[in-house]
């Protein structure tokens, strides 16, 4: 900016100071600082910093990169032209706006509670007298039952086994019941000494997926089958199912194997894979899965057993069910 320029716009902020007594010097005041200065005309300066000139006994900066800017005519004196407004292009679609209809949706299933009516009845079992009712410390509810095509239930308990599947997109967490009910089970189980911890709950299809073909890779598809479920024929997908402590043989036989095994139907829970039973499930004996089913159908079942003079009834002969990979 030359001189010239500046002392004009000094002129002009001096002329709003003195005669025009409007508001027009507060247009100014984001660009130009005005104080008390000498009379020095010398003392300019013109680095790319600030350009200062004093006169009439004021001190004039001008602030680097101002957003004010003085248009002049040809006789040197300021010209107020409005700024142009930016051109719109007549073929380039406005921004749209983002709404709520507009969000993506969670790629997960929101699943809520059935309202169909309960699955066939495949047992005429009385619940029996010393089963916890509601109002007891150990009584468990019943699961949630989804109402989602391709699930599997009797008596509304969720069939998971080689013979039915569950969803790729089935995604329900570990249940939160379920969990409520191992927390009571574990506290009782530390109550005589005895240290019974989660080790694995609920795991997607994927994950299973994954699971599933390491081990296939490892010991061959056949041998695979005998310990790990498919995916989408895992209980661990349904939520309902909990692994604990040591997840291998080294569980069975300890205090709280044994201790898990005889009592864990009080708290809403069945040993899933029995000893002796893998022909029936499909699956080894894993003294360290259970399957959450509320306590009272796991009273039912336990009742059952002792009236077949059978310790551990399986759900697939409880309900006169098979599982294999069809």
């Amino acid at each position: 900016m030359n001189k010239k320029i500046v002392f004009t716009l000094l002129l002009a902020s001096l002329c709003s100071l003195s005669a025009c007594g409007n508001d027009d010097i507060g247009s100014l005041n984001d660009s130009i600082i005005v104080n008390e200065g000498s009379l020095n005309e010398n003392n300019e300066n013109s680095s790319d910093e600030s350009l200062q000139t004093t006169a009439a006994g004021y001190f004039v900066t001008e602030v680097p990169e101002a957003t004010v800017t003085v248009v002049t005519d040809e006789s040197g004196n300021p010209v107020t032209e409005p700024v142009p407004e930016t051109p719109v292009d007549e073929n380039t679609a406005p921004p749209e706006e983002v709404s709520a209809e507009t969000v993506p949706t969670p790629s997960v299933i929101d699943y809520t509670p059935s309202t169909a009516a309960p699955g066939t009845p495949a047992s005429t079992a009385v619940l029996p007298a010393d089963a916890p009712t509601e109002y007891d410390y150990n009584y468990g509810p019943a699961p949630t039952v989804y109402d989602i095509p391709g699930i599997k239930y009797i008596d509304n308990v969720l069939i998971a086994n080689k013979s039915y599947s569950l969803p790729a997109d089935f995604y329900p967490e570990l249940d939160q019941t379920c969990l409520n009910q191992f927390y009571k089970l574990q506290n009782d189980a530390s109550a005589v000494g005895l240290n019974i911890y989660l080790s694995s709950g609920f795991r997607s299809y994927e994950t299973q997926d994954y699971i599933y073909n390491d081990y296939v890779a490892r010991d061959g598809q056949e041998k695979a089958d005998t310990y790990s479920a498919r995916p989408g024929h895992s209980e661990h997908q349904s939520g309902l199912a909990i692994d604990v402590n040591q997840i291998d043989d080294t569980f069975i036989g300890t205090p709280e194997a044994i201790w898990l095994e005889a009592h864990c139907y009080e708290y809403g829970f069945i040993l899933r894979y029995s000893q002796s039973k893998q022909d029936i499930t499909g699956y080894k004996y894993e003294s360290w899965h259970i399957r959450y089913v509320g306590t009272d159908m796991s009273y039912k079942i336990h009742s059952k057993a002792i009236e077949m003079g059978d310790p551990y009834l399986t759900l697939e002969e409880y309900f006169g069910i098979d599982s294999y990979y069809h």
